[in-house]
């Protein structure tokens, strides 16, 4: 599998307002960003599955360079409840760290929004 055909299972996925992580079927560790193969025993038998979307926020900067006409906005790395960290805007006023979050599809792209 090359590099960019890890990735079309997952934006596949997220044109369809579903988020999914790899996960090794020999040793079931999760992996996100998609790879070729385990992180952790090596294998190169990853399955994509569907995750929850919900998580925290582990930390995050706001950008005051203008996108979309809009600013500022914030960007972040979410530690989602299945173990792996995920990036994204996120979609609040006033973010925080330990805040909680689920995804929110922005245009296909996954997003985080406050719960």
């Amino acid at each position: 599998m090359t590099p960019d055909a890890s990735w079309d299972a997952y934006w596949t996925a997220c044109r369809r307002g579903e988020l999914v992580v790899q996960a090794c079927t020999a040793c079931a560790r999760r992996v996100h960003p998609p790879a070729e193969q385990c992180p952790d025993c090596g294998s190169a038998d990853l399955v994509f599955a569907p995750v929850s979307g919900k998580g925290v926020v582990h930390t995050f900067t706001v950008v005051h360079r203008t996108r979309g006409g809009r600013q500022p906005y914030a960007v972040g790395w979410v530690d989602l409840d299945e173990g792996v960290r995920a990036f994204g805007e996120l979609l609040t006023a006033e973010p925080r760290i330990g805040m909680p979050v689920e995804v929110a599809f922005v245009d296909d792209l996954p997003c985080w929004r406050g719960l």
